[in-house]
């Protein structure tokens, strides 16, 4: 976390170096030391820090904190990107939905992600086993490192099961053989509240806001509750479709984001720039830093293949570029709202001009977070049209690695200039140390929105959402200060909308407001959609990108990936598979 100083110390020596084992139940910390000799309030502390580093242990092949592989690539939103199919191919399997089969040796991404968020898990629980020891008169801070420990435990399986679906749930106190003998088979209702228990505690023990940022505190426990609880009021079978939404369920969403104090940032853009971490809207956010006396810092390279690939200013690899549905998502009307049924009839930035350009129609207008999303040939990245060193920052259409085949438009959110102080080149791939938000005010927002208009009370929800439009439509400065085409026209909902209409905006809203952070594949697969919605969008990209000819999404397989076969194996099949694999 950036303003608690690492303790370094034994405890740290064994247990911040371990290595990772070939499967997540032989995990443990190496050399001699148990929780028994290390229950003290000093190794405590180190062991707690060493579980928040557990949840941004990032690499790009195991990613724990970017969603773009599996949450934006796999969705609507963006393309794979880099030199071609082969290119890092398991993420090409995953946008092709062409998995098929759980023991897949090109399938190392996914697998590598169970291991590292099991790696974490570990790290709480070895924690929680050491403080559960300590008595209380010896460690004033016991109860809400406590629940700090399993707030974070809770993260890991909440992001396990949106990956995986059934997953085992593993806790404190546990024998190595005991943990051999938990299941995955188990109730999805029953296995969310498991997950919420611990939330719970959290909720129950962390203090309103904590002195030293990344820390969990209670606004973030409450937050999470209005996540996993919106999440489990959609009610699935075990083919993954949604057949009832629980309007219990819901109304805790409402109660749980009532309970969260936050604000939006005055620009959408101050999310996604270096200088804003931890500011009003940053709810729950993987803690980076730089310049900590180690070779690159503690940076971020989760995104690392994702910078523009032809140009010296980043280097490589031109991966996750935006679809052409999605730039499209960013049309508006007359009134300044978005086609809901008819923005991808027509494509818009679809033609290269000779000086690398791609003029917008006349008469076409845009929601302005487009120039926050996506890098356009011929429009400012990142605002800015020059810096000192190196040079020109117009995105061009050169930037693209293989336009034959991904198109020309790149991704702007994780990017940040090369010159900015959180910028660390290592070898082609770019790291920073800007903080990767888990939950931002926004999205409290939107999920209590959401949950009004699923239960009926339409004006309330829309009252919402115009406040995400009202911050978008003031989010123009910056493009303008760039150079940027005044092309901008936002509007507000009318109130009165049918049930139906509403629900239809809150989706099309959560899309533009999070294009490209990596929700979009989750909400589908939670709205019950995924299948109508993405077997759509392929029929229409299939005429515009040959590489998608093949594509097709497989309702009750494709909503979640495939338990790692090897752990089914280890367990000596006490996993059950997910169905179609």
């Amino acid at each position: 976390m950036k303003n608690i100083k690492l303790l370094v110390i034994g405890i740290m020596a064994t247990f911040l170096l371990v290595a990772c084992s070939n499967d997540f139940l032989e995990y443990e910390p190496e050399g001699v030391l148990s929780s028994e000799n290390v229950a003290t309030a000093e190794n405590a502390e180190a062991l707690v820090v060493a579980a928040y580093a557990g949840i941004a242990n990032d690499d790009m092949v195991g990613p724990l904190t970017s969603m773009w592989v599996y949450g934006s690539v796999r969705s609507d939103d963006a393309y794979k990107g880099g030199g071609g199919r082969g290119d890092v191919d398991v993420v090409d399997r995953y946008e092709q939905y062409n998995l098929t089969i759980a023991d897949d040796p090109l399938d190392w991404m996914a697998p590598r992600t169970w291991t590292n968020y099991y790696a974490a898990i570990s790290r709480a629980n070895f924690a929680l086993d050491v403080i559960n020891q300590i008595p209380d008169a010896d460690y004033a801070d016991k109860t809400v490192r406590q629940a700090e420990l399993r707030f974070l435990r809770a993260h890991s399986h909440f992001v396990l099961k949106l990956l995986f679906k059934k997953i085992p749930y593993i806790t404190e106190g546990l024998s190595q053989d005991e943990i051999l003998e938990v299941s995955n088979v188990i109730d999805n209702d029953v296995l969310w509240d498991k997950i919420a228990d611990d939330f719970l505690f959290a909720y129950n023990n962390l203090p309103q806001a904590q002195d030293q940022v990344g820390r969990a505190d209670k606004n973030a426990a409450a937050a999470y509750l209005a996540k996993l609880r919106l999440y489990q009021a959609y009610e699935q079978n075990d083919t993954h479709q949604v057949t009832n939404i629980n309007m219990s369920r819901l109304q805790e969403v409402v109660d749980y984001a009532n309970e969260v104090s936050g604000a939006l940032e005055s620009d959408y853009g101050n999310n996604y720039l270096n200088g804003f971490d931890n500011g009003p809207e940053s709810i729950w956010a993987a803690q980076f830093s730089i310049n900590d006396g180690t070779t690159v810092g503690r940076v971020s390279f989760v995104t690392g293949l994702n910078s523009p690939h032809g140009t010296p200013l980043y280097g490589c690899c031109g991966f996750h570029l935006a679809s052409q549905n999605m730039v499209n998502a960013f049309k508006t009307n007359s009134d300044g709202l978005p086609f809901l049924d008819t923005f991808n009839d027509s494509n818009i930035f679809n033609t290269v001009n000779e000086d690398g350009e791609t003029p917008l129609s006349a008469g076409i207008t845009l929601d302005p977070r487009i120039d926050h999303t996506v890098g356009i040939p011929g429009r400012p990245f990142k605002y800015r049209n020059t810096v000192s060193t190196p040079g020109d920052m117009i995105y061009k259409f050169s930037w693209a690695r293989d336009p034959g085949v991904y198109g020309y438009f790149g991704n702007m959110k994780e990017q940040q200039a090369p010159d900015c102080s959180c910028y660390v080149k290592e070898g082609p791939f770019v790291g920073t140390s800007k903080n990767i938000e888990f939950i931002r005010y926004a999205d409290v927002l939107l999920f209590k929105a959401e949950a009004l208009i699923q239960m009926g009370q339409v004006d309330q929800g829309l009252d919402i959402i115009n406040q995400i439009r009202a911050r978008a439509a003031a989010s123009t400065q910056r493009q303008l200060d760039a150079g940027a085409t005044d092309l901008y026209k936002m509007g507000m909902y009318s109130l009165g909308m049918t049930q139906p209409e509403a629900f239809k905006a809150l989706m099309f809203e959560r899309r533009l407001e999070f294009g490209m952070e990596g929700p979009r594949f989750f909400d589908l697969v939670r709205w019950g959609m995924a299948e109508p919605v993405l077997n759509a969008y392929l029929a229409v990209e299939k005429t515009r990108k040959d590489f998608l000819a093949n594509a097709q999404f497989t309702a009750g397989r494709d909503e979640y990936y495939p338990i790692p076969q090897r752990e089914i194996d280890f367990t000596g099949g006490l996993y059950s598979q997910n169905p179609g694999y």
